[in-house]
């Protein structure tokens, strides 16, 4: 097993955390965002357990081609929009559309 970081000793959990268990937590916490808000990807990284892994967020949400995670509603500190795995024109378009920005 590779050197994955060590978080814990709890009963039914595992003991090292690997990068699927952060995807997850990713994934987790970008579904609970309301639809009308939005999230930094650095507010995404602390959530999911990784203040500083605010880029592999970026790279993870890239990836994602499922509607039941609002991957749109993930933007970047400075207030611009960001990429996003189907455009950035899209990424405005629906966000206007929630009235989030």
């Amino acid at each position: 097993m590779k050197n994955y970081p060590r978080v814990g000793k709890r009963e039914g959990k595992p003991a090292f955390r690997t990068p699927s268990s952060f995807k997850n937590n990713v994934h987790k916490v970008v579904r609970q965002i309301p639809k009308g808000q939005v999230l930094t990807y650095k507010e995404v990284a602390y959530r999911a357990g990784s203040p500083r892994a605010y880029r592999a967020v970026g790279n993870i949400l890239n990836k994602n081609y499922d509607p039941n995670i609002p991957c749109h509603r993930v933007v970047r500190s400075d207030g611009k929009s960001g990429g996003y795995n189907r455009g950035s024109d899209k990424k405005k378009e629906i966000l206007e559309s929630e009235k989030a920005i």
